[in-house]
């Protein structure tokens, strides 16, 4: 007789096989994305520390670059209130130093026209501003005896407001002696053009010597006749142009002296 087979269990358990398979690949995945997390974390405290310094040190941009790896710190910083530095264009140029350029005589012509308000109104002193500089005309009468090229003493106080205004001003300064048109000859002087440019000397000798104004400033010249400011015509306009001129130059009459070159210093020699 035969035997019937037992009938088979069906297997209910098998569905922990895919279970298992889904929490390890769910577990691999967690661990992945944990791991993600703790590299992003430690960047972002880097970036916070970094902005923390930078912002303490004035140096953020920098530090931001090269946490997030898009710089490098460069050898040598410049400083954080630096001015920027533009290229293609010329630097500026330094400032001059001071006294190097001629000052506005604007300001010395109101000076003396106030200190010499009388001696203005009797004609002893004219004052001009030209292109060339402040022209101060002082009459013969007024300063020399006819035919002398010796400064009348009467004259020093003057001078003396002259002076002043000359001493604040850097400018460099001319003395031009003029004639009038009549001739002179005498045991002296032969010609007009020895007065002119003797009156014009002992000018500079009276303002170097009394009044202490370099002698490298200043420069003569002797005109005689030839350049006239009135009429030789007649007395009064003789007796204009029998003058010496003191000049302040502006910049551009400076063009018309010769320019000084830089002496080397004198070698003082010693004794055997």
């Amino acid at each position: 007789m035969r035997r019937s087979k037992a009938a088979s269990h069906e297997n209910h358990e098998r569905w922990l096989v895919s279970y298992a398979d889904f929490i390890t690949l769910l577990f691999a995945f967690f661990v992945v994305m944990f791991a993600s997390t703790q590299n992003d974390k430690n960047k972002a405290k880097a970036v916070s520390e970094s902005v923390r310094e930078a912002l303490e040190h004035g140096q953020f941009s920098n530090a931001i670059s090269t946490v997030l790896g898009r710089g490098k710190h460069p050898a040598t910083k410049p400083p954080f209130n630096a001015p920027p530095v533009s290229f293609g264009e010329n630097p500026p140029a330094p400032p001059a130093p001071p006294e190097t350029h001629p000052a506005d005589l604007a300001k010395s012509l109101v000076t003396l026209q106030q200190g010499l308000s009388a001696e203005l109104l009797a004609g002893k002193v004219q004052l001009k501003l030209e292109a060339r500089g402040l022209v101060i005309s002082l009459r013969e009468a007024a300063f020399f005896a006819s035919g002398d090229d010796q400064v009348a003493p009467v004259s020093l106080p003057i001078l003396a407001k002259i002076a002043g205004v000359i001493e604040i001003v850097p400018n460099q300064v001319r003395l031009e002696g003029h004639t009038d048109s009549v001739p002179i000859h005498n045991s002296r002087f032969r010609s007009n053009w020895e007065l002119s440019a003797a009156r014009s000397i002992a000018m500079l000798e009276v303002l170097a010597e009394r009044y202490r104004i370099p002698r490298s400033r200043m420069a003569v010249a002797g005109y005689a006749e030839n350049a006239p400011s009135d009429s030789n015509e007649t007395e009064e306009g003789r007796s204009h142009n029998r003058r010496v001129d003191v000049v302040l130059l502006t910049q551009e009459g400076q063009r018309s002296e010769p320019e000084s070159q830089p002496q080397p210093p004198a070698t003082i020699r010693k004794g055997p």
